[in-house]
């Protein structure tokens, strides 16, 4: 039996450490290939009944956090906050996950994400979802549905090529009615003149959907858009922000959309008001009423802005929430 004291093994690492030093020892050990330097392909399946279901990851945006990113607490607080979920010091991480259904008879992309477009302009940081789409062997030409959440630019772009073809030539595409009622009134445009944020919005609505307008499908609240998909009203991030309930058989996912941005924020502290929520305090409301669902249902819930694979159980926790992320599952 070999038995090796405490200072035995200090006084052999001493040795091994003074060799290196004076090039005595052992030739160091070099990667067998170079380092690959690219993320791996980002797709994550899970089923809900019979339905396959595909978190695609379009990417995600790092950036320093602006002053007012959560509007009514101090910035140090936010700051606090990213600091515990282990961002970078004084920065956010925002992720964009849309979701692929496969029902059996249709095939529903539920969002796009940010577009080909900002692939190469983000250096890859976002726009990811055709080639993520790729790599889990999807053609683009075989969606049947693009449902749409709401008119957010993170989840129109991807409507488009860069050259402004249809990045989904064959899909029906589908737009909360109260969503476009609101996005394409000449009025509304013209009164958000003075919001550079909104008046960016008004033109990018209109640059994606140039020559759409009467191909549009409108869809109602507390419908079934699809097969096994029902439309929840989820209104206060914008005026028609719509979620997802995905049905089959026992099963059942709810793909909350933006009904938080960051969960570690917002969830979390389901009272903090992002920047992003055209009416905060409809948000704020809207989230109590969706997560008090969840919880009580003990749902799975999806979130386009959850760290990949974007799945996972929302639990109460007094007056507010917490997240458990679903474990990944390498079977179906």
């Amino acid at each position: 039996m070999i038995d090796l004291n405490r200072r035995q093994l200090l006084a052999g690492a001493a040795a091994l450490g003074a060799a290196a030093a004076t090039g005595l020892g052992p030739t160091a050990a070099k990667a067998a290939v170079p380092q690959a330097g690219t993320q791996a392909p980002g797709f994550y399946r899970y089923k809900v009944g019979s339905f396959e279901c595909t978190s695609i990851n379009d990417g995600a945006r790092t950036f320093p956090m602006p002053d007012k990113f959560v509007t009514n607490i101090p910035k140090d607080e936010a700051l606090a906050a990213g600091e515990a979920a282990y961002m970078p010091k004084g920065m956010v991480t925002i992720p964009f996950n849309p979701q692929l259904i496969n029902t059996g008879s249709k095939l529903v992309l539920i969002d796009t994400g940010n577009g080909i477009a900002n692939l190469e302009a983000s250096k890859g940081a976002v726009g990811r979802t055709l080639q993520n789409l790729q790599a889990a062997g999807v053609d683009p030409k075989s969606v049947d549905v693009v449902l749409l959440s709401h008119m957010h630019g993170d989840h129109i772009n991807g409507v488009r090529l860069a050259d402004g073809a249809l990045a989904f030539p064959n899909a029906e595409i589908m737009v909360p009615g109260k969503e476009w009622e609101f996005w394409t009134s000449e009025d509304n445009a013209a009164k958000a003149e003075s919001n550079q944020a909104l008046k960016s919005n008004f033109a990018n609505v209109k640059k994606i959907f140039a020559g759409l307008e009467s191909k549009v499908t409108k869809y109602d609240w507390g419908k079934e858009v699809a097969p096994g998909i029902t439309s929840i009203a989820t209104p206060g991030h914008t005026p028609g922000h719509t979620s997802f309930a995905v049905a089959s058989g026992d099963a059942k996912v709810l793909i909350q959309s933006d009904v938080t941005n960051i969960p570690e924020f917002f969830l979390r502290n389901p009272d903090w008001h992002v920047v992003f929520d055209m009416d905060a305090a409809m948000a704020q409301a809207t989230r109590h009423k969706f997560y008090d669902m969840a919880a009580a249902e003990k749902a799975k819930v999806v979130g386009f802005h959850f760290a990949f694979p974007s799945v996972g159980h929302v639990e109460k926790d007094g007056a507010k929430y917490r997240l458990i992320p679903s474990a990944w599952n390498p079977t179906l």
